[in-house]
């Protein structure tokens, strides 16, 4: 049975020590009680007496109704809450959402707390480290050299998107930073007159929090969400994942090296390949965003160029007071003083220290490289004028000949960390950063290529082709260097738009390199000529070469952005492997993929798919897919690396990332792989520098150990992993047609939704650039899936994450031989990873999910026998999903397996239910107001609702 997961990446199980769980768990109590207890001065303070009772009458009253669910505690609440005047409700739903927020960072601090006190205990490493990946790999008797290779090979990168369910202003994040830090000074031993230091400060900060505005008034821009990205590069990235790469290459040498007959750590080649890059979509991704243009890139490279030369620029003024070396005391390489001798320092002072006049040197090309990119505010003016580097490789070229120097004259003490960090950094970032993917509907492509055909006088109405057509003309039309396109004609404004950004994408390549943009995806894929389209499109703005090749009629092709598909929905998603064995069959397609390096990337959607088929059909057509796809590129002799597109929730492939990497069908990893990182969920991952160092290492680890763990050929294994599939397939096929029959087929469903939920009032929140539906409609299917996710999260119901897994898989068990067929299941969640995971993530939905609160916004319906026939629905299916969940692992309670979770989720019970409860009635008075003509919002109202959907995204973490 795979293990359950603990609460970093919501995900490792904490190892067993000699400690009791009690003493494991009594500093987070402590931390979670004093902060508590400050948050609660500073409520009298600022608010007064009256109000702090208010607020503990409430906590307490919502506590008896969670514990006895009796009328008297709902009617008792629901007259409080009544009676509240708007100014208490303000505060009140302000002071349980602050809650919420500190419980958050000290369970942060607590993870990292036994984290500590784990690798201090010197026990055997931590399961998600890559110190386990390499044990067991060792052991399974995998070499060296398979390992090296493994990390001069693969591409792990996490890719940041901005999506409408951050509700985490930017102002918030520092000041709980800067909370988190505090918290963790109390761990060391401090002087009396210190402790009451870090005691005031903790409370000025929190009363800091409280006078700070929590929500955004007004509406956030890309460039906004641009710089909010790029503080977790300041805070996390730029350190954490340099600093990562050391720790592996120690790692490998402490399991493989061989011993050394002195002190010295034992010695394996250097890896220096950048196998962990960084990835963005915020500023290039325009499907569903009239925000995004070419504009938005341009300015998206130029802040990402400026934060990384500005973190080189300071590391490389500190390293040149740090290496005051002289060749007085020690030799240097000739290159090294060559360099030096190119520096535009002349001064006598320092005449004997060239590593001193070689960084001044390489200050000064940074510096002008810095303007030459954009930036505009250096913070220290360099010694003299140097040439900009030509390229970031140009950079760490000159960075190695100081690591050389140092290394052949006794030195090599001095190149960690500082100079090891920069010089990884500048193979990891370049001058780039994170490379910005470019993504698009495949309905603009062939609106815009439309117009292109009709005005350069060829096929008038291309929109109308069938599928073979447009194959034929688009392939004909890329075989010829001519263009389409030309700068007299007179274009609609969407062409314009869409061929600008393919130009921008050019300069950029230009000017920051190419690692900058290499890559663009096509939403809503779904034939051949989607991804010819885009070929197409790029050959019109110079990304894609064409000319004559060798031999009659053949032509060499070279192009500049990897043509990517997206699979999205449950049919995409089951025609994905057909389309590409028919597009890398093309003869041109072969040839472009030779030139990328005999490697293709799919992404697949997770989100759109569950909103389309439901969370278990969704899971099983994403395993299908995978599979289907590695057999398609085996045969084509490409290597597949898989995109991810996950979401927050679990109903949006979110979950621990660890565990669903190594679910993955065999065979799909190969040391490949990204994966998107989004909304609250990059908070909750990489705000912290410790915690966010975990989860780089999570990502590492896992594909590390996906990819190389020697697999089972058994045919008695995989005669049963056929079974096991069989099965699936006949449970998901009833899954589905459950989920669809309650979303798509139930009269009323939508209204029910749009009443029972938040979801209208989270389109209000100014919380992305990116509107919430794709058209103003109150359809379902148009709805994005993202808001779709996060309003069943505020209600407690998380019904995307679990519904129609119960009634599928009782009907299923009742239509066979029902001891036999429980069997079978019990043998899958022990003996199959894949469903293992699917098992605990839904076990962790069902953790969060609670039908008691859910019923309070079930009355938010105003239409009686709708709302009585769709919960009873609902609440059927909860009770069949959780009586068929243990039937199947045995467990009675939900995160038996993972009691962080459990504890995690309990600590925050009492604060995060009366958010809910005041939602309601928010949601009932603003409802009630906007129901009548003429009457206008009460502001202070919306703000109350807007700052409890703050909160319960707070609390439960992982919503969007």
């Amino acid at each position: 049975m795979a293990k359950q997961s603990s609460a970093i990446d919501d995900n490792i199980a904490e190892q067993p020590g000699t400690a009791t769980e009690v003493d494991k768990d009594a500093p987070l109590k402590e931390d979670i009680r004093l902060l508590g207890r400050l948050l609660g001065d500073v409520l009298r303070d600022q608010e007064g007496e009256e109000v702090f009772a208010v607020v503990e009458t409430i906590r307490q009253t919502a506590v008896r109704f969670r514990r006895e669910a009796d009328a008297g505690a709902a009617k008792e609440l629901d007259g409080m809450l009544k009676i509240l005047t708007r100014e208490q409700t303000i505060s009140v739903v302000r002071a349980f959402s602050y809650f919420s927020h500190l419980a958050n960072i000290a369970e942060d601090q607590h993870h990292i707390r036994r984290r500590r006190a784990h690798l201090l205990a010197g026990s055997n490493p931590q399961q998600g480290s890559v110190n386990f990946a390499l044990c067991k790999l060792k052991e399974a008797g995998v070499s060296e050299r398979t390992v090296g290779e493994f990390f001069d090979q693969a591409l792990i990168a996490p890719v940041l998107t901005a999506h409408p369910t951050e509700v985490q202003r930017k102002s918030i994040l520092d000041a709980e930073h800067d909370i988190a830090r505090l918290l963790a000074e109390r761990d060391l031993p401090l002087t009396p007159k210190e402790k009451a230091a870090n005691m005031h400060l903790l409370r000025a900060r929190i009363a800091t929090l409280w006078q700070t505005r929590m929500l955004r008034y007004t509406k956030l821009t890309v460039a906004d969400e641009i710089e909010n990205a790029l503080s977790y590069y300041r805070t996390t990235f730029l350190r954490e994942l340099p600093g990562l790469y050391d720790d592996i290459e120690s790692d490998i040498a402490h399991h493989y090296g061989k011993a050394p007959a002195d002190d010295h750590e034992p010695q394996v080649k250097p890896i220096n390949a950048p196998y962990v890059q960084m990835g963005s979509w915020i500023g290039g991704d325009r499907d569903g965003n009239p925000n995004v243009n070419g504009g938005t890139m341009q300015h998206a490279l130029t802040r990402q160029a400026t934060t990384i030369l500005d973190f080189y620029l300071e590391e490389a003024h500190t390293l040149g007071a740090e290496l005051s070396i002289s060749t007085l005391m020690i030799g240097c390489t000739p290159a090294l003083q060559a360099l030096a001798d190119q520096s535009p320092d002349t001064s006598d002072h320092r005449a004997d220290e060239p590593y001193r006049r070689a960084l001044i040197g390489i200050y000064a090309r940074l510096a002008s490289t810095a303007r030459a990119l954009g930036a505009t505010n250096i913070l220290r003016k360099e010694v003299g004028h140097a040439e900009p580097y030509a390229s970031a490789a140009e950079f760490s070229a000159d960075l190695h000949t100081l690591v050389e120097s140092l290394t052949a004259h006794h030195g090599e003490v001095l190149v960690r960390p500082r100079l090891s960090t920069l010089k990884r950094a500048a193979d990891i970032f370049g001058f780039h950063l994170a490379s910005l993917d470019m993504r698009q509907s495949s309905d603009i492509h062939e609106r815009v290529l439309a117009e292109l055909f009709a005005k350069a006088g060829g096929e008038p109405a291309y929109a109308g082709l069938d599928e073979d057509a447009k194959v034929a003309l688009l392939l004909s039309e890329l075989s010829q260097p001519r263009l389409l396109y030309s700068p007299y004609i007179d274009y609609s404004d969407e062409t314009d738009s869409e061929l600008g950004v393919l130009r921008a994408a050019r300069e950029i390549r230009a000017r920051y390199g190419a690692r900058a943009i290499r890559n663009y995806i096509i939403s809503h894929t779904e034939t051949v000529s989607d991804l010819l389209e885009v070929m197409l499109l790029q050959k019109e703005m110079g990304l894609l070469r064409i000319a004559a090749g060798e031999g009659e009629g053949r032509t060499e092709a070279e192009l500049d952005l990897m043509v990517i598909p997206l699979f999205e929905t449950i049919p995409d998603l089951q025609r994905a492997a057909g389309i590409m064995e028919a597009v890398m069959a093309l003869p041109l397609v072969k040839g472009l993929i030779a030139k990328q390096g005999q490697i293709q990337e799919v992404m697949l959607g997770y989100s759109d798919s569950n909103k389309d088929g439901g969370f278990l059909t969704s899971t099983w057509e994403l395993y299908k897919a995978e599979t289907h796809l590695v057999t398609v590129f085996e045969k084509a002799g490409v290597k597949l690396r898989l995109f991810h597109g996950r979401g927050g929730t679990v109903g949006r492939g979110g979950g621990p990332s660890y565990e669903a990497i190594l679910a993955q069908p065999h065979g799909t990893v190969n040391g490949q792989i990204r994966l998107t990182e989004q909304g609250e969920i990059i908070a909750s991952k990489f705000s912290n520098k410790d915690i966010g160092r975990r989860n780089l290492e999570l990502l590492v680890a896992a594909t590390l150990e996906a990819s190389l763990m020697p697999q089972s050929d058994d045919s008695a294994h995989l005669a049963q992993l056929r079974e096991f599939e069989t099965v699936m397939a006949e449970i998901s096929d009833r899954a589905y047609k459950a989920y669809r029959n309650l979303v798509y087929e139930t009269p009323g469903f939508t209204d029910y939704f749009f009443s029972a939920t938040p979801i209208a009032e989270i389109a209000e929140l100014n919380l992305g650039s990116r509107p919430a539906s794709r058209k103003s409609t109150k359809r379902i299917e148009d709805l994005r899936a993202i808001p779709w996710g996060f309003s069943w999260g505020q209600c407690r119901l998380l019904l995307p994450g679990w519904y129609g897994f119960g009634s599928a898989i009782g009907a299923w068990v009742e239509d066979g031989d029902k001891p036999q067929r429980l069997a079978q299941l019990q043998a899958m969640f022990k003996q199959w990873p894949f469903f293992a995971t699917l098992l605990s993530n839904m076990d962790m939905v069902l953790a969060k999910t609670d039908l008691a609160i859910a019923s309070r916004y079930a009355e938010l319906v105003q239409d009686k026998e709708l709302r009585e026939r769709i919960f009873k629905r609902i609440t059927e299916e909860h009770a069949n999903t959780l009586t068929i969940l243990e039937s199947i692992t045995g467990a009675s309670e939900r995160l038996t397996g993972n009691p962080l979770l459990a504890r995690s989720i309990q600590n925050r019970i009492a604060y995060l239910d009366p958010l809910n409860h005041l939602q309601v009635e928010l949601i009932k008075r603003h409802r009630s107001l906007t129901s009548e003509p003429g009457k206008a919002t009460d502001e202070r109202v919306h703000r109350g609702i807007h700052l409890s959907i703050n909160g319960v995204a707070a609390g439960l973490r992982n919503t969007g």
